[in-house]
């Protein structure tokens, strides 16, 4: 008997499997949109699932497959996605017909976890308009130059510990996600955190939680994605709970102390306290030319109130993306300096002369390193976090033909769209020679030739990045205090060129980052 139930439930099964594999190949095919077959289950992901390569090379064989095409099919496990491939219409979803698509797709929800499910990033419709508009304030220029001092005290800490390992094999990406941390532990919870000291801290071995993702963790994520709603049913966590516990009652203590004490500090925390009770206003700053940010959201006469858990989310969110997507830009930066000496050099003698012209880093002058504004963006053209710009159809949209002779495509409430990000900035139509590591392109001179929308590194529209300031502050100035006090120099074990490891998000080099560094004289 046990055995013919097991035999009829994998049978169903199968079957069932077998309807979504044919019905998301005919998705695209009644609409004339070309795609890669996928396989079942998997789709268009399995290398990627399966760790043979990294998610963004499954979105790029897509995307180079048909190169004529406005947009094209992708699979995502049994989900049919839009891929779009031409900027144009990326400007068109993203701002110009953006009420269609105010949305994210739900990676994860908030019933499965309370934390990230319901940040401003997986916030939806009216609620994320509001948790914008409160958070807005937060991230103006007045507000993070105050944050600034906390970033040039953690980078002389790295360099002071970097002193007593010359010539050593540097674990680039180990240093970097421990100046992250130390960064995020202060600008973000009010904490004095040093890392590169005190390596087991539990601020560090947390956020360590968070992104290692176990063999277990990996299938309950792809899990979620495929069956979503039997995930909530069944209550599937993907973090661990000792860790977004330790984040929820981090920020909860933090506030009551806070509270109690009638104690301020400028950082996240104190920011979201002010906006709890709507006493956060944003403030004109006509001298700010640091990161734009599209913060156009007018308050509401009546503002919305915030529980503890919603405000522990945002913390929560902008030490994910603090910790995570700024350490990819500073170990790829890193990575490429040792490899590119030219360009590190030419960065030495614009940072050596600001040190000897203007002393001390500040907000207001930190803006005037313009090369190594232009290696950032390099690095974040090369090897940007941000992978994909998704966005969910929350009202009829018709797309245009996805070629010339080709028909319109209904999308309707609930179909999703990609936005490509790292496959257009590594596309030589729009960024020729593009694995050359070639920050001039950047340059006042150059930049006019980069077309809008093919460097989205931050994202585009409403819905760009609402701590882009805060990030590039960041990575500048351990950029800038690095190659101040070291040359950077590759190994023997330093990749060249750069291989991605198999991972689902982040990006990182398949056998790590590693340096030498030897003292400026």
């Amino acid at each position: 008997m046990i055995v013919e139930v097991l035999v009829f439930l994998v049978t169903t099964l199968l079957a069932y499997f077998l309807y979504l594999y044919k019905w998301v190949h005919h998705y695209f095919d009644k609409r004339g949109v070309k795609y890669l077959p996928g396989v079942p289950v998997f789709g268009n992901m399995l290398s990627s699932q399966l760790q043979k390569c990294h998610m963004v090379d499954d979105f790029d064989k897509v995307y180079r497959a048909f190169p004529n095409e406005r947009y094209v099919g992708y699979i995502e496990g049994t989900t049919p996605i839009i891929m779009i491939r031409d900027p144009e219409l990326t400007k068109a979803i993203t701002v110009k017909d953006f009420d269609h698509f105010v949305n994210h797709k739900e990676f994860i929800s908030e019933e499965i976890e309370p934390l990230f499910g319901g940040s401003l990033v997986m916030m939806k419709g009216e609620r994320w308009h509001d948790m914008r508009t409160t958070l807005s304030p937060a991230f103006t220029g007045s507000k993070m130059r105050k944050m600034l001092p906390f970033m040039t005290e953690i980078s002389s800490n790295i360099v002071r510990h970097l002193k007593d390992r010359i010539n050593e094999d540097i674990d680039v990406e180990d240093l970097i996600r421990r100046y992250t941390n130390d960064v995020i532990a202060s600008a973000a919870f009010g904490l004095q955190v040093d890392s590169v000291k005190d390596k087991d801290n539990k601020f560090y071995k947390m956020g360590q939680h968070l992104f290692k993702f176990n063999a277990w963790q990996r299938f309950l994520f792809f899990f979620t994605g495929v069956f979503p709603n039997l995930s909530k049913k069944l209550g599937v966590n993907i973090f661990p709970a000792k860790t977004t516990d330790f984040f929820n009652n981090l920020v909860r203590s933090t506030m009551e102390h806070r509270e109690k004490n009638n104690i301020e500090r400028p950082d996240m925390i104190q920011l979201l306290m002010e906006a709890s009770k709507g006493a956060l206003k944003a403030e004109n700053d006509a001298s700010d030319n640091f990161a734009p940010t599209d913060d156009t959201f007018k308050p509401k006469t009546v503002q919305r109130q915030w529980t503890q858990t919603e405000l522990s989310g945002q913390v929560f969110i902008f030490f994910v993306a603090g910790y995570e997507s700024s350490a990819t830009a500073l170990v790829m930066c890193v990575h490429e300096l040792a490899l590119n000496p030219d360009v590190q050099e030419k960065l030495y003698q614009e940072v050596r002369q600001f040190k000897e012209e203007r002393g001390e880093l500040t907000y207001d002058n930190i803006s005037t390193l313009k090369y190594l504004d232009c290696v950032l963006n390099e690095t974040q053209r090369k090897w940007a976090a941000a992978l994909i710009m998704d966005r969910v159809c929350t009202k009829p949209y018709e797309l245009p033909p996805p070629r010339e002779g080709g028909k319109p495509v209904q999308l309707n409430k609930g179909d999703i769209v990609y936005n490509l990000v790292n496959s257009l900035q590594m596309d030589p139509q729009y960024h020729p020679d593009p694995t050359r590591f070639y920050p001039e392109r950047f340059s006042d001179e150059n930049k006019h030739n980069i077309k809008p929308f093919t460097y989205m590194p931050f994202g585009m529209g409403p819905r760009n990045c609402i701590g882009s300031r805060f990030a590039l502050m960041e990575l500048k100035v351990l950029i800038f205090t690095l190659v101040l006090n070291f040359k950077i120099v590759k190994t023997a074990k330093t990749s060249d060129p750069i291989e991605l490891r198999p991972h689902a998000f982040s990006i990182q080099p398949k056998n790590g980052s590693w340096v030498k560094l030897e003292p400026r004289t």
